[in-house]
């Protein structure tokens, strides 16, 4: 009973986040273009968002130890809020900066809430660590659920009703706000160990050259995320001249991935015994 009490005190604070997220996908092409800007220069907003994080991604696990996990996970939600905010803007320098601030948040978000949780579990609680794999495979079956219901209700919002394609992500700010209180509210906070960000990139990067198979699982991941953060800027100008409504092809994505992760699931449990290379 008291690991399920903190898990679902741990989902509560971070499914709103993740959703918040999730709305902010399916529009953001089309919220640009809307906007009157070029392809090129949405090109370059995308940019802005992923440099950012890509930047903040090589110091965010230090910062995060020092600053608070729990203080991070606020600021994830408060940076994200406010990029929501700024897409209200038709200026291409507030939008970049909300482009930026996204790419922050979201670095933030898949960086102190799981570190948080991990700590919790295993040094303040002293739960069985056989246990973690219970709350992640949860949060990822309520993710993929969430990243489908994201997607049909930005094509209600914004070509239901139909609303201004910023709809979704001023939608996706009490998510962010429900998060960041909760979280506030009902975590306790916790710290992981002080060290110079030199010396934990160094870390990172002597680690990778000593291990051959972390490098190549590293160039591995890159070259799929990168694939895939191409997709996320092409799909929209591909489709929408079709007529085929965006939120309903989003979902349909997130719906076929959260497929695909099922069967690995069960051709690496089931009879055929599946691995990875």
């Amino acid at each position: 009973p008291a690991f399920r009490g903190f898990q679902r005190r741990f989902l509560l604070g971070y499914l709103p986040a993740l959703a918040a997220d999730w709305l902010q996908g399916p529009l953001l092409f089309q919220l640009l273009h809307s906007r009157g800007f070029l392809r090129s220069q949405i090109a370059a907003l995308y940019s802005c968002g992923f440099a950012s994080n890509v930047a903040f991604g090589l110091a965010s696990g230090v910062f995060v130890d020092r600053l608070g996990r729990k203080k991070s996970c606020v600021l994830s939600s408060g940076l994200c809020s406010v990029s929501c905010l700024l897409q209200l803007s038709h200026d291409f320098l507030a939008l970049a900066a909300a482009r930026v601030l996204a790419g922050l948040g979201t670095s933030l978000l898949f960086s102190a809430f799981e570190s948080w949780y991990l700590h919790e579990h295993l040094e303040r609680h002293d739960f069985p660590a056989e246990w973690i794999p219970d709350t992640f495979s949860r949060v990822a079956l309520w993710n993929s659920g969430l990243a489908v219901a994201a997607g049909l209700l930005a094509w209600l919002l914004a070509e239901g009703l139909p609303l201004d394609p910023v709809a979704p992500f001023l939608v996706a700010v009490p998510f962010l706000a429900l998060s960041g209180i909760f979280t506030g509210k009902n975590w306790d906070e916790n710290y992981g160990k002080s060290r110079p960000c030199g010396k934990a990139c160094g870390e990172g990067l002597r680690g990778l050259v000593s291990e051959p198979q972390a490098l190549l699982l590293g160039l591995v991941q890159a070259l799929v995320e990168s694939i895939l953060l191409i997709f996320a800027f092409l799909w929209t100008p591909v489709l929408e001249p079709h007529g085929i409504p965006l939120g309903i092809a989003f979902s349909a994505f997130t719906a076929a991935s959260a497929a695909g992760s099922a069967l690995f699931r069960r051709g690496a449990t089931g009879r055929l015994r599946l691995q990875p290379l």
